[in-house]
């Protein structure tokens, strides 16, 4: 039995990295919403940052209309959005 492809995730340099991490501890900081694309995920995650564990690396996403909170690798966040209303 065969085991199935499963697409690697995308590279990134250490500038695109360190962008994506100012990023979050700003949209954390500032306790503002946020819209992340994460790979391997068909919808994007949608709420605000309440918890970011270095140890981890998980960011934690509550969910502004649910009261459920996404973890979130931090490596498998592509890009981090305002919501647009």
């Amino acid at each position: 039995m065969a085991k199935a492809k499963v697409a690697k995730r995308p590279t990134r340099d250490e500038f695109e990295l360190e962008e994506l991490g100012n990023q979050l501890v700003e949209a954390f900081h500032e306790r503002s919403e946020v819209l992340l694309t994460v790979w391997g995920k068909e919808e994007q995650v949608q709420g605000i940052i309440v918890k970011m564990d270095s140890r981890t690396r998980l960011v934690h996403v509550e969910h502004t209309e649910e009261e459920f909170t996404a973890k979130v690798p931090f490596m498998d966040i592509m890009q981090v959005q305002s919501p647009r209303y």
